[in-house]
């Protein structure tokens, strides 16, 4: 039954990713968490590998139809980086309760902005 659970999920985050360029936080993480019982430390880690042949094949695609911008991607990129080493170091020092809220007010004020827009 946790397989399905897992297909499942991967499936989803992986059309969602493929669809809007989002998946790992947004639907790998709240899923694993949410129907796996996973703890959210290791949701997010785990979400961030396995949003790496999901971004790339992905991206691939978009590649293709022409809906890339290599300069703008590669300086997003580098800068991307240093932030996701920072956040990832800030993410493993809170505690899972406060984290999970900080996530929270996170995924609302995202959905907010986005309806709003």
């Amino acid at each position: 039954m946790r397989w399905i659970g897992i297909g499942l999920i991967g499936l989803l985050g992986g059309w969602v990713s493929g669809l809007f360029g989002v998946g790992g936080g947004v639907i790998f993480v709240p899923l694993l968490v949410l129907f796996l019982g996973v703890n959210l430390h290791v949701a997010i880690g785990t979400s961030l590998v396995t949003i790496i042949p999901t971004a790339l094949v992905g991206a691939y695609r978009h590649f293709l139809g022409e809906g890339v911008d290599l300069k703008l991607a590669l300086l997003l990129a580098v800068f991307a980086i240093v932030g996701a080493w920072l956040g990832a170091g800030l993410s493993l020092k809170l505690d899972v309760a406060l984290l999970r809220k900080f996530y929270a007010v996170f995924l609302v004020l995202v959905a907010l902005r986005l309806f709003f827009e």
